[in-house]
């Protein structure tokens, strides 16, 4: 060996309180064998799970913060999820973390919104919030899309926006808040191996426009693991690589799934007809293509019908019943439970895309940070966005 290999970040598993304050867990904090006293000073310079937002209140990328729970190690899984308020994001990321919500004294590692938040309509999450678990899966919750209670946050008394996503240039709140949908949908479809594309019920096709839309603009966009040899060789070479059209471009593998469906809707007839639909709407799309091998068929067997078996040949679809509180509650909740079960085996066990070259947890953060850049300076989503703003749908 050339030399000494630097000292890797703890293994941890965050939202725990006993992982950052309390004591040490065998096996799963510190890899080198260190004793209570080192896995108490490495807890002491981690910062607080509060802070990890990767996105700041004016939709600046901040990487640092999560940063030291990450390794030089290239064996792990992003996935990220997007949604509309209450269709169930945070509980979905929650089951493919492992937490289990019977252990005492255990917080989930994404907050589940609770009945005061519903009925007020607030939304619990906020920005970008990552958490890794032990296996060294990565994991993007984001603030809801087509949320009310984020376009109020965000309006001033005028009806402009309270934040600036277009070069400081002012933006009614509906228009920015839409944008910044598109721009959290790009950014996931570019630095995520896998995307959750979470609906309510099944007659909700609000995300998929979202996710036709990010078909359409997500163009000049780099794969993130190409991003330090290509900036490296433009400096050197003496272009700009702002202006430069990456020669790889990379997509997620998305995974549409449809939450709280009803005893009526929870059929195999129902489900069977929306797979079909959601083949049939994105035939035109690069989701299902000649560039992608996946083949649109009118064909499904019923074993496929309500969870299919995830994988990069078809459009992966799977449905979640409605957790009922009465009516047999036991019945209904194991079936709710056993259905995230199977989501989640599912899931972690598909064949997820891969990016052009192996990059460390470390250097995936500081180029997601960089591609961040490009989804907010892109000249495809600005034009987009010009259209909107000139096509009378929004307040000026």
């Amino acid at each position: 060996m050339a030399g000494p290999e630097p000292s890797p970040s703890p293994k941890i598993l965050l939202a725990k309180p006993g992982l950052v304050t309390g004591a040490p867990i065998s096996g799963k904090f510190n890899r080198s064998g260190a004793g209570e006293d080192d896995s108490t000073q490495h807890r002491s310079r981690l910062p607080s799970v509060a802070s990890l937002n990767l996105l700041s209140d004016s939709w600046d990328f901040h990487f640092d913060r999560f940063l030291p729970f990450l390794t030089e190690n290239t064996d792990f899984t992003v996935i990220g999820v997007i949604g509309s308020p209450g269709v169930g994001k945070s509980s979905i990321m929650n089951e493919l973390y492992g937490f289990d919500s019977t252990s005492p004294g255990m917080l989930p590692p994404f907050t589940i919104q609770s009945e005061e938040n519903r009925a007020m309509a607030r939304h619990c999450s906020t920005g970008i919030e990552p958490r890794i678990s032990a296996e060294r899966i990565i994991l993007l919750d984001t603030q809801p899309v087509f949320s009310a209670s984020v376009l109020a946050e965000m309006t001033r008394p005028d009806g402009s926006s309270t934040i600036s996503l277009l070069n400081g240039e002012s933006l009614s709140a509906e228009l920015a808040h839409d944008l910044m949908g598109i721009q959290l949908a790009v950014f996931l479809a570019s630095v995520c191996h896998i995307l959750l594309v979470v609906s309510e019920g099944i007659h909700d096709d609000s995300l998929w426009h979202l996710m036709s839309t990010v078909d359409l603009l997500k163009h000049g966009i780099s794969d993130p693991s190409l991003l330090a040899s290509s900036l490296s060789q433009n400096s050197s070479s003496g272009h700009d690589s702002d202006n430069k059209v990456p020669e790889f471009e990379y997509m997620a593998t998305p995974v549409f799934v449809h939450t709280k469906l009803q005893d009526q809707e929870f059929t195999p007839k129902n489900c069977l007809q929306l797979r079909k639909a959601l083949m049939q709407y994105f035939k035109p799309s690069s989701f299902v293509g000649e560039n992608t091998g996946k083949k649109p068929s009118n064909h499904v067997p019923p074993s496929m019908v309500h969870g299919s078996p995830l994988d990069s040949d078809t459009l992966n679809l799977f449905t979640i019943p409605f957790k009922k509180k009465e009516e047999n509650p036991r019945a209904q909740h194991e079936s709710y439970i056993s259905a995230l079960w199977k989501l989640r085996d599912q899931i972690l066990s598909m064949k997820s895309p891969s990016f052009r070259r192996p990059v460390s947890e470390r250097e995936w953060l500081k180029n997601s940070a960089k591609i961040w850049e490009q989804v907010k300076k892109s000249p495809t989503i600005l034009e987009y966005c010009r259209t909107l703003q000139h096509s009378g749908m929004y307040r000026r």
